[in-house]
């Protein structure tokens, strides 16, 4: 249940709304972050056909004095009346402050401490049925939030939210890096663009409009780096944006609500008291601190879950990326051949095997259809001490879930891998949170696959580990291309918003002319040592070994996967650009751990060590070769003794990389 200020509710906003009283707040309400360098700004601006004073409710925004956010709108259409905010005064502000102290298990880090500052910002509406409102928001140091929350009252019987008008006025033609979409049902698999925010609105002079979802990465040369995303979105639709200025000069967005699909001129139903989910603006002055921040955890409801010691991270063998080869190379989908990758991840010291899709009769996830053997596959697996997660069709989920996850408890499944959602409107963002309250009941672990990108729900429900939500290395498959150059974007865009089920470990490595789209041997474009790199990059704690037990065997870089961890308790970026290349360190109990990747341009980086501890650390280096240009599979593994305060020279070859096991040494 939200919880209101009973003073607000009780003796202020109901009392002023009840007699129409035109007391309006006539300074605009500021925020700032505890280290102000942030500034948020709430006014209401003259409007046309405004009854008294006050208007269209606005905000804005400001980093380290400079603009960047002019003054945006702030409405909600609600009914077939007119949007709430576009004709309203401020009442009263109530300001605060908070930190968020909390722990995380199968995350980027271990411990959270964020402060905040925080403003409630009361509204009533001039004319109309004088509905009230009021705005929460919260300014950390690296970013700001807001929300809608419309508390009980008369003239709202019930929630009909047609649209949410949110407006991100950006002080100048920002560059951006979006995933343009081409509906509100689709896997959100695909490439982010590079563009200007205005040709988002105008195409040779055409008025035209793309559907754009989250994050949403922004540069404003001089002044910032942004992310928009939202957080909490439980009860609610997903939010989308979209520039509708229509013209060349128009450098702004505005939310778009995913339509239910029962009622699609609606985007969300239901009783009041409701908040919005939170609208999340990342700000900083590089983009490796956005991949840093913790804005999103912050934001979501605590752990709900009272024993989680079930719950357990690691990597996996998966028979799908490489069409359930055998040991002969010849596909084979049986319950033998899957015992084959069990073996695997047992000799390999993995904790788990993915058995993706075809054990089941059609879409009924409750029947076996002859070929795998489900529960003997569990139990033989349990004899290795590895156990296995299988896929699901996600509306097959929505059907039987509750006949299907206490039966997969029975047979021994440790999680399930939930594929094409290809829906975020308000029921299916409910599914899930079902899916995960549910899972949790039987001691099931989740991977989203064929979804939204993350909010945040795996600290609220941590047995929801990983999601896709991006184009990936399985789209090599079918001859779409996954190259370098999409993956050195993602830890700036995609990852931002949570965990990343990407699927690396491609061993079958090829240039970009040498690359063939096939299911036998599937390649993968770039170098080994990128695929290496990308375990410590791509942030996710269950991490697919996609190649097959035969591609790995006898490879001594097979050793980074096997040592590398899923889990982290720091994590520091290094250096980056979007597009162009990233450098990550990553920290597990007293190692640390680097991946560095480039795009299709060959890099020599000097990378600081100055996030080691105290002492001498044993550098296990696993780099492109001297000829991985032309002979991408080629890998150099040497050691050598560094301590803080020292630099390496990376050397990456075109479509390169490099990963770094950091040891400290005993007696140091």
């Amino acid at each position: 249940m939200l919880k209101l200020p009973v003073s607000l509710l009780a003796c202020g906003i109901a009392l002023v709304a009840n007699r129409y009283a035109v007391s309006q707040t006539a300074a605009p309400v500021v925020l700032s972050s505890p280290n102000q360098q942030l500034i948020m700004r709430f006014a209401t601006q003259p409007a046309k056909n405004a009854q008294g004073e006050g208007g269209k409710l606005t905000y804005s925004l400001t980093f380290r004095g400079k603009p960047v956010l002019d003054d945006s709108a702030l409405a909600l259409e609600l009914d077939d009346q007119p949007s709430l905010g576009s004709d309203v005064h401020i009442v009263s502000s109530e300001a605060g402050q908070g930190v968020d102290n909390y722990t995380l298990s199968n995350a980027k880090v271990g411990k959270v401490h964020d402060v905040y500052n925080s403003v409630a910002v009361h509204l009533l509406e001039n004319g109309g049925q004088h509905r009230i409102m009021t705005v929460e928001a919260r300014a950390y140091n690296d970013g700001i939030a807001f929300r809608y929350v419309l508390p009980e009252q008369e003239t709202i019987k019930a929630l009909h939210l047609r649209q949410e008008d949110t407006e991100f006025r950006l002080n100048t033609d920002a560059t951006n890096w979006a995933l343009a979409l081409p509906n509100y049902r689709s896997s959100y698999e695909s490439e982010y663009v590079q563009l200007p925010t205005t040709a988002f609105s105008n195409q040779g002079g055409v008025s035209s409009s793309f559907l754009i979802g989250l994050p949403l990465l922004m540069h404003e040369p001089g002044t910032a780096w942004l992310a928009l995303m939202e957080a909490d979105i439980e009860n609610n639709s997903s939010m989308y944006v979209t520039n509708p200025s229509g013209n060349w000069a128009g450098h702004w967005f505005v939310s778009k609500l995913a339509p239910r699909f029962d009622h699609p001129e609606v985007a969300v139903e239901g009783m009041l008291p409701h908040h919005s989910p939170w609208r999340v603006l990342m700000v900083a002055d590089d983009p490796g601190r956005l991949v840093e921040s913790n804005l999103l955890d912050d934001l979501n409801p605590p752990n709900r879950l009272e024993d989680t010691s079930w719950i357990h991270p690691g990597k996996a063998s998966w028979n799908w990326w490489v069409n359930d080869a055998d040991k002969n190379g010849n596909p084979a989908s049986t319950t033998e051949n899957m015992k084959y990758y069990v073996d695997f991840a047992a000799e390999s010291g993995f904790p788990y095997m993915m058995l993706d899709a075809g054990w089941s009769v059609g879409r009924d996830i409750t029947n076996l259809n002859g070929k795998v053997d489900v529960p003997e596959l569990a139990r033989y697996a349990a004899t290795k001490n590895v156990k296995i997660w299988i896929w699901l069709y996600s509306e097959s989920v929505m059907q039987q879930m509750k006949e299907a996850f206490p039966l997969y408890e029975k047979w021994g499944v440790a999680g399930v891998k939930i594929d094409f959602v290809n829906r975020d409107d308000q029921e299916g963002v409910q599914f899930y949170y079902d899916v995960a309250r549910e899972a949790a009941q039987h001691h099931l672990m989740v991977d989203f696959h064929g979804t939204r990108t993350p909010w945040g729900i795996e600290r609220t429900y941590p047995n929801v580990l990983s999601y896709e939500a991006v184009l990936g290395m399985e789209n090599n498959k079918v001859g779409r291309r996954d190259s370098p150059v999409d993956r050195s974007v993602f830890p700036f865009t995609r990852l931002l918003a949570g965990p990343m089920d990407y699927t690396p470990g491609g061993f079958n490595n090829a240039t970009e002319d040498g690359f063939v789209a096939r299911n036998t041997s599937p390649m993968v474009m770039g170098t080994r040592a990128q695929q290496l790199a990308l375990y410590v990059i791509f942030q996710s704690p269950i991490q697919m070994v996609s190649d097959s037990p035969q591609a790995y065997a006898g490879q001594p870089a097979f050793q980074f996967i096997k040592d590398v961890p899923v889990t982290w308790d720091e994590t520091h970026v290094l250096n980056g650009r979007p597009g162009e290349y990233a450098t990550i360190a990553r920290k597990h109990a007293d190692e640390w751990y680097l991946g560095s990747m480039t795009n299709w341009t060959p890099r020599t980086l000097q990378v600081p060590l100055s996030f080691l501890g105290s002492g001498v650390y044993t550098a296990e280096i696993y780099e492109d070769a001297a000829d991985a240009a032309t002979e991408p599979r080629h890998v150099t593994i040497r050691k050598q003794a560094v301590r803080s305060g020292e630099a390496l020279t990376l050397h990456l070859a075109p479509g390169g990389g490099c990963a770094i096991r950091f040891v400290p040494r005993k007696g140091r």
